[in-house]
């Protein structure tokens, strides 16, 4: 029986593979078409539009690789239909429910490495990638630290400590210096928007410093002229599907402990925690396309419902991940929703077959 693993799974893995490879590859050129509008602002040039493709490649693979395991599935055991292996399996005694067991086992290997590939290569390079990306647009000099956000506004630097997917920016403290580099005022702010436009300072203590001492005064709100774009600060605020389980899970902790919405990290928490599940799911499905009422088709035809069944899910899952941050619903019913009811339907096909 080892045997048998071993050649279903090479064939089924293999199929997810060149289906992932086909994907990735479109993905990407209509990622190229897009960047190529680009290319020429400020220092964004083509070496580094291609080192962003690269560096954002291992998102979109875990991104697609629920869909692209349905269709490697249904592709590598159409295969094996199509050349009568599948029904010499079947004569020599082999159960569909055994052969469902070695297309679990060589997924099991996919899930591992593709976790692994979400939480410790996606988080580092999707966020150098659009640090890079940004500051090459933008023009401007930012460093993100673990003691906040650094950027220069000519003789101005500029830290802030709190910056939410929002786009508010909180804990903000501005130092200017003169032409001999010796600091003349330090300014601090609870708050920044940016509201028409223009940002505007609240909550405000400057302080400003000369040979005679150190004069402190406070504001309630002021316009503030800066270069300082907020797409620039995409450097630290990265879609929460791209941060690692654990800093997820810390940041969400963090932000309840403070009395913060957390939600939107709760969710995208139990999603990735979803995720082997998701995966496990469409194995699940592709047996069914094989041996079901589908297994007289050409295997162009399961491909096609199996793109449009993957299709399916994929808009199912985001609609949950949505409605669940708009309507409040709990962050594990949203996450677990989708997948339970795919892995009903699974389980019904699979029973009927």
């Amino acid at each position: 029986m080892k045997l048998l693993d071993r050649y279903i799974g090479i064939n089924v893995v293999g199929s997810i593979g060149l289906v992932l490879l086909v994907l990735i590859s479109l993905d990407s050129f209509f990622r190229l078409v897009r960047e190529l509008n680009q290319v020429g602002e400020g220092n964004y040039s083509y070496i580094e539009m291609l080192l962003y493709l690269v560096l954002t490649t291992p998102y979109r693979i875990v991104e697609f690789f629920p869909i692209a395991t349905l269709l490697g599935a249904i592709t590598g055991l159409g295969m094996l239909a199509s050349h009568s292996e599948l029904v010499v399996m079947r004569a020599a005694g082999v159960s569909i429910l055994r052969i469902t067991l070695s297309v679990m086992k060589a997924g099991l290997l996919l899930i591992i490495a593709v976790m692994l590939l979400a939480e410790y290569v996606v988080p580092t390079a999707e966020q150098f990638a659009e640090s890079r990306r940004t500051q090459m647009l933008a023009k401007q000099t930012a460093l993100k630290t673990d003691n906040g956000f650094w950027s220069r506004d000519k003789r101005s630097f500029l830290n802030i400590r709190d910056i939410r997917p929002t786009g508010d920016i909180g804990n903000i403290t501005i130092y200017e210096f003169d032409e001999q580099h010796r600091l003349r005022s330090s300014t601090h702010a609870n708050k920044a928007l940016y509201e028409n436009g223009q940002w505007v300072l609240y909550g405000i203590t400057q302080s400003d410093i000369d040979v005679s001492g150190v004069k402190t005064q406070t504001f309630e709100r002021a316009q503030w002229d800066s270069i300082l774009s907020p797409a620039l600060l995409n450097i630290v605020v990265i879609d929460p599907l791209q941060i690692s389980i654990r800093d997820l899970y810390s940041y969400s902790s963090y932000l309840r402990e403070n009395g913060q919405n957390a939600e939107r990290y709760e969710l995208a928490l139990w999603a990735r925690l979803f995720m082997p599940v998701a995966i496990a799911v469409m194995l699940l499905l592709a047996v069914p396309f094989v041996f079901g009422p589908l297994r007289s088709v050409s295997i162009g035809q399961r491909i096609l419902v199996g793109f449009l069944v993957g299709l399916a899910f994929f808009l199912v899952n985001q609609a949950f991940n949505h409605l669940g941050v708009v309507y409040h619903i709990p962050p594990l019913l949203s996450a677990s929703l989708p997948a339970g009811v795919f892995l009903l339907l699974a389980l019904l096909m699979l029973r009927r077959v």
